[in-house]
């Protein structure tokens, strides 16, 4: 399976899905294409380093569609099935989740459908709740919603800040995404509704 991964910033989990690819961990896979819609963001140097490819398609005043077509583009010309968003801060436009339906990934920083958007970690601490915790989801034309393949609780602390909480939720953040890509790239899942269930298996 050919993997594209969207990023805007440091690509965290970018590096945590490709290094999964390339160890064997995500099997019969290759993380074909890194893209940002920053020029300067700091993951694309790191998916060099990791022998990616990476690209820059930035906004350059565009509408959302035009940029997505620009990005979908170079998507289908490296040959992509299944696409990774890892911290890309920009909603995909219709056109895009057409083109990708229910091939589109998404992790979030909260256990959705609480906390939406920006800034989660400071909307949980705010709000008072005793866990948080990551969400992996399938994209669609919606804000954080798509159906639920994994999540990991994580306890918020009475001293927590934004910054410590977030710190103990990315560790959770690479496993949730590697182990959601591999279960979904092993064919171990399938989308019902708003349900995900794990793949039946039929004997021979």
């Amino acid at each position: 399976m050919k993997i594209g991964i969207l990023i805007s910033g440091r690509g965290s989990n970018m590096v945590a899905i490709t290094e999964a690819v390339q160890s064997g961990l995500i099997p019969d896979s290759e993380v074909a294409v890194v893209i940002s819609d920053k020029s300067k963001a700091a993951g694309l140097e790191k998916a060099r380093a990791l022998g990616v490819e990476a690209v820059a398609v930035t906004r350059k005043g565009r509408t959302r569609e035009e940029h997505d077509k620009e990005i979908v583009s170079v998507l289908q010309a490296n040959g992509v099935e299944l696409v990774c968003l890892a911290g890309y801060m920009r909603l995909l436009s219709p056109y895009f989740v057409k083109a990708y339906r229910n091939w589109i990934l998404n992790i979030h920083p909260s256990l959705l459908p609480s906390f939406k958007g920006l800034d989660a970690h400071e909307q949980a601490i705010e709000y008072g709740v005793k866990l948080s915790g990551c969400t992996v989801h399938f994209v669609d034309e919606h804000l954080d919603h798509g159906a639920i393949i994994l999540q990991k609780a994580v306890e918020v602390k009475d001293d927590d800040t934004a910054e410590s909480l977030s710190k103990r939720i990315i560790k959770y953040e690479h496993e949730s995404y590697v182990e959601a890509v591999r279960r979904l790239a092993a064919g171990e899942i399938e989308l019902d509704g708003r349900r995900v269930k794990n793949r039946q298996k039929h004997d021979c």
